[in-house]
């Protein structure tokens, strides 16, 4: 959590990218020497509401989409005219067109989501062909066993990973080739489907990913500088967050582990590493789409 390179340039913010915050920049940027003047209490605080406020930002879809299921498996009425999980499905397109429409989303952000929805929905398509895990509701809008408004849970995933590349303005040392990353994926694809036939190939999986990622440093700024971390400390803390929104879907009942038929029940820490190897997914995705940046110069 170092400091690194300084960047006094506002016209660098990212919030330029989505108009409703680019009016704020100016306002912000006072804000933020006048609690660097303030001394360095001041200055930490400041940065630790401006990285909050970040991170609520790259979540605003996948917040959208936990918000959607706990109203709905609070409020929404039982026996409705419209089954709940197709009114989820028609709430995340209507987020996703007012989030376009009043530009709280890009277009390329719009492209990440939808090869999420794909990518996801092939896979859920399977899993709960295999029994992995269900979806009790009754719908109309699905393919085969698999709601439509879970393809959205996945693109939340891309969209979070595609908004903090930006707001963070991401740099890498010793970042794996594109490429490479992109065979480990297809493996932990293709790995999500065959293990239910052949041997698991997740500890070599997770080998791979350690011997590939392990080198990488991430180099992410929250105002003037660039702070840094290990990438694979990275995204396995956003693998534990998504854990945690697994275990609010799971209580909200919007799907269920065959351990929770009968009851709630929480998800199994043993979840955290598939949710680890679906996060080098999307990352790569994402990776594939920006390019990595090297970070020009670490000196402090």
């Amino acid at each position: 959590m170092q400091r690194k390179v300084s960047d006094r340039n506002p016209k660098t913010s990212a919030a330029r990218l989505w108009a409703p915050l680019a009016r704020f920049i100016d306002w912000e940027a006072e804000l933020g020497e006048a609690a660097e003047a303030r001394g360095r209490g001041a200055h930490f605080a400041y940065e630790f509401v401006r990285f909050g406020v970040k991170q609520a930002w790259a979540c605003l879809f996948g917040a959208s989409m936990l918000v959607l299921l706990i109203a709905t498996h609070l409020l929404y009425p039982k026996g409705a005219m419209l089954a709940r999980y197709d009114f989820l499905v028609v709430a995340a397109v209507l987020i996703q067109i007012l989030m376009v429409t009043f530009k709280l989303e890009t277009i390329d952000e719009v492209k990440v989501i939808c090869i999420f929805h794909i990518v996801g929905t092939v896979m859920e398509v399977f899993k709960t062909s295999v029994g992995s895990w269900l979806y009790p509701e009754p719908s109309f809008l699905r393919i085969g066993g698999v709601p439509l408004f879970t393809g959205f849970m996945y693109a939340a995933i891309g969209s979070y990973i595609a908004r903090c590349w930006r707001l963070f303005d991401f740099r890498f040392t010793r970042h794996p080739p594109v490429w490479a990353l992109g065979i480990l994926s297809v493996a932990i694809y293709a790995n999500f489907f065959g293990h239910h036939y052949v041997w698991d190939a997740r500890p070599i999986l997770f080998a791979a990913a350690i011997i590939l990622i392990g080198p990488c440093t991430v180099y992410y700024k929250i105002w003037k500088v660039h702070r840094h971390m290990p990438l694979l400390l990275g995204l396995l803390l956003v693998a534990v967050f998504i854990w945690l929104a697994e275990n609010i879907g799971t209580f909200t009942a919007a799907w269920a582990y065959p351990h929770q038929r009968h009851g709630w029940e929480p998800v199994g820490i043993g979840k955290l590493g598939s949710w680890f190897l679906l996060m080098l997914i999307s990352y790569t995705l994402v990776a594939w789409l920006n390019r990595p940046n090297a970070m020009a110069n670490t000196n402090s």
